[in-house]
């Protein structure tokens, strides 16, 4: 099946099971009724700019409907896996750490987890977004900065905080350090 085929299937799929019509989406995403028709049959590729509203109009992000992966739920990332190279790639990037999706797979997701190493000598490099995260210290020890303050969280610690506030994690103590992240964005 082309990637356009699949692109069709999921946007008639998703209309569907919200028990949409065709007129219905297109009053609710902007999108000409017409032209929704077409791409649900595969005969015409939609620009990005219209998959995005057909996307906000279905409830999903826009890479429920361009992931070229997809397996059925549920997603299982065995503890195996986790241990694995595949967690701790050879050379970490430049910001001391590496990260592995718990989410590969599921292109309908609305949250976002990984399971992120630190290198000893990590490098803090904060960030702002939209959403919200979790963080879980799973061994060593993580600073995460928010705002103006620093908090260390130790293995079990737990924190969860609005991302719109500048905030940045690291290993501290000269230690690797490793925790799992759940990242949510709104659509």
């Amino acid at each position: 099946m082309s990637k356009e085929n699949k692109v069709a299937e999921r946007i008639r799929s998703y209309r569907e099971k919200l028990g949409l019509g065709v007129a219905e989406l297109a009053s609710k995403s902007g999108v000409d009724e017409k032209v929704i028709s077409s791409i649900e049959a595969g005969e015409v590729i939609p620009a990005l700019g219209v998959l995005t509203k057909l996307s906000r109009a279905l409830g999903q992000r826009l890479g429920t409907f361009m992931d070229d992966q997809f397996k059925p739920d549920p997603i299982i990332t065995r503890a195996a896996d986790l241990d694995s190279a595949a967690v701790r790639r050879t050379g970490s990037n430049a910001l001391g750490y590496s990260s592995y999706s718990l989410a590969l797979g599921k292109p309908d997701r609305h949250m976002d987890p990984f399971r992120i190493e630190f290198d000893a000598k990590g490098v803090d490099m904060a960030s702002s977004h939209e959403g919200e995260e979790l963080i879980i210290c799973i061994a060593g020890e993580v600073e995460l900065t928010y705002g103006t303050e620093k908090f260390v969280l130790s293995p079990g610690d737990t924190a969860y905080y609005n991302s719109v506030v500048t905030h940045g994690l690291k290993a501290v103590g000269g230690k690797p350090a490793s925790i799992y992240g759940i990242v949510f964005m709104p659509l």
